[in-house]
């Protein structure tokens, strides 16, 4: 098939960055606000931002119930950082109103790895991914503690204070990172989600 057409939940957050790298990577990307929006899209990115507004706005602009309904079908959706929180089954130091989609079976601690003040970088080997170690640049970011017997850990920190921690997860057609591809300019991860969302509309 051509380029899949992928969405880039434009809630809150990122958006832009995930447009043009998902644009780079060989997708026909939009941005999307509306149920309608969602229809028309084979994939979609869950950004970076703040799990807490995301979640707001999804109920706000009554996204919430068609998103779980897609992913429910097999659509494929890549969170990243707050994208993590939201794919989530369940969050730690979360706030009690919080509602992710549920998606990934998996325990993951917000703010994990500190504030703002506490934001890194560090390498990242991810498997299915090829080269180089992912430059990864952690900003607030959730580290995943816990993932259920379906989910496959595709990527841990592999030094520093933060060694070992799981950072990557994939679990069927839903991929997560705590991290953010879209900021550095290395469009492997998102080159591997395009060849997902194909894989999985072929």
């Amino acid at each position: 098939m051509g380029a899949p057409t992928i969405g880039v939940l434009a809630l809150q957050g990122d958006v832009r960055e995930h447009l043009a790298a998902l644009a780079a990577a060989g997708a026909d990307a939009r941005p999307v606000r509306r149920p309608t929006e969602l229809d028309a899209v084979d994939g979609l990115v869950v950004p970076g931002g703040e799990s807490t507004t995301i979640s707001k706005l999804a109920d706000i602009f009554e996204m919430r119930e068609p998103i779980d309904k897609r992913i429910a079908g097999g659509m494929p959706v890549y969170g990243s950082c707050a994208g993590m929180i939201m794919l989530a089954t369940e969050v730690l130091d979360g706030r009690p109103d919080q509602r992710g989609f549920a998606g990934i079976d998996m325990t993951v601690r917000r703010n994990a790895f500190g504030r703002q003040v506490d934001s890194f970088e560090a390498p990242v080997t991810i498997s299915g991914v090829s080269g180089a170690p992912f430059h990864a640049v952690f900003i607030r970011a959730p580290w995943v503690e816990r993932v259920g017997a379906g989910v496959q850990v595709i990527g841990s920190v592999t030094g520093g204070p933060a060694a070992d921690r799981i950072v990557a997860v994939r679990q069927g057609n839903l991929l997560a990172t705590s991290f953010h591809p879209e900021l550095t300019g290395d469009l492997r991860v998102h080159a591997y989600f395009v060849d997902l969302v194909r894989t999985a509309s072929a």
